[in-house]
């Protein structure tokens, strides 16, 4: 039976012999109760039956692993098609994303998508918007970043509120999910909170920059000074599992000293299968939490191998720490 891509090349099934498809990204293996995790990538735009060539790594690794790994549209799940987005996902498995930022309601339209076909996420969506959202994970980790507070919806007298709350001195705003750091002094960074015209103003542009995708409210954090580069940390079932770079730096070998005293305990107690944590170092040499992110949404850096993540990544839920 052919898939159809333009290359022609056929998706074979022949009785007890499944061979992969490179065009569509199915197995060809029916997905039994106890199957090994499965991999969903999104597809490339122009050509849908390949897989995005940002996540072709990682979908190689997979199936060299042995696990199937199966195609998404992006794009249908961003537009609230998810029942269309899904459509070569088979079913009978426990499934992990990685792919590209998706807002909480479209995740939770991509999670009841995939159950009707009979596969289950293994981020659920409340889980997934504690990850991906501040304010799900702030309370949780607030000895280890920096004091924040929020808004609900992009309202001036609820900015205000939180600007006073946070009291005078700089502060660093953003949404729920995303700041506006490449813009930083016109979009991101407000040298004084008790200037409130000014901060205002900062906020006006950020929801400018956003637009529609500006994610729950603003989001006000107190300013404190960093000195090097990020470091990602990927955490599975509240253990964490790899100190990488962070993708905007590469390059930059993570310090061996990049730990914070008892956040694993706090991470753990969040209860969430797969985040990432961004720590920066303090000019004091204090490692501060910067970011929570769930992390199938969450870019892997280019100096680590598809091969490393995914062979955490996909292991056994029951067998992970």
């Amino acid at each position: 039976m052919a898939c159809g891509d333009t290359d022609d090349q056929p998706h074979t099934r022949t009785e007890g012999i499944y061979q992969h498809c490179e065009n569509c990204g199915d197995s060809g293996a029916p997905a039994a109760d106890n199957a090994a995790m499965m991999l969903l990538v999104p597809s490339d735009v122009l050509r849908p039956r390949r897989v995005d060539e940002h996540f072709a790594a990682e979908a190689d690794a997979a199936r060299a692993a042995g696990h199937q790994v199966a195609l998404v549209d992006h794009d249908a799940l961003a537009a609230g098609e998810a029942h269309r987005a899904v459509q070569r996902v088979p079913a009978g498995a426990v499934a992990v994303y990685r792919g590209w930022m998706l807002d909480c309601n479209s995740y939770a339209g991509f999670s009841t998508a995939i159950a009707d076909r009979g596969t289950r996420l293994r981020t659920g969506p409340e889980q997934y918007r504690r990850g991906h959202e501040l304010p799900g994970w702030y309370t949780t980790l607030a000895a280890f970043t920096p004091v924040s507070t929020w808004t609900v919806g992009t309202d001036r007298t609820a900015f205000d509120n939180a600007r006073q709350t946070l009291g005078p001195g700089p502060g660093v705003l953003r949404d729920y999910t995303k700041s506006m750091k490449h813009y930083w002094h016109e979009a991101a960074y407000i040298p004084d909170l008790a200037d409130g015209p000014a901060a205002w103003s900062i906020a006006q542009r950020l929801s400018e920059l956003r637009g529609d995708d500006l994610a729950g409210g603003f989001v006000l954090r107190r300013f404190e000074q960093f000195t090097g580069a990020e470091v990602r940390t990927w955490w599975i079932d509240g253990v964490r599992r790899l100190v990488t770079a962070h993708p905007d730096t590469p390059e930059q070998v993570p310090p061996a000293d990049a730990h914070v005293p008892g956040l694993a305990i706090a991470v753990a107690g969040l209860a969430l299968p797969f985040v990432t944590v961004d720590l920066a170092r303090r000019t004091d040499g204090v490692w501060r939490v910067i970011e929570l992110g769930d992390g199938q949404v969450s870019d892997r850096p280019a100096t680590t191998p598809a091969e490393t993540l995914i062979a955490d990544l996909l292991s056994d839920p029951g067998k992970v720490g």
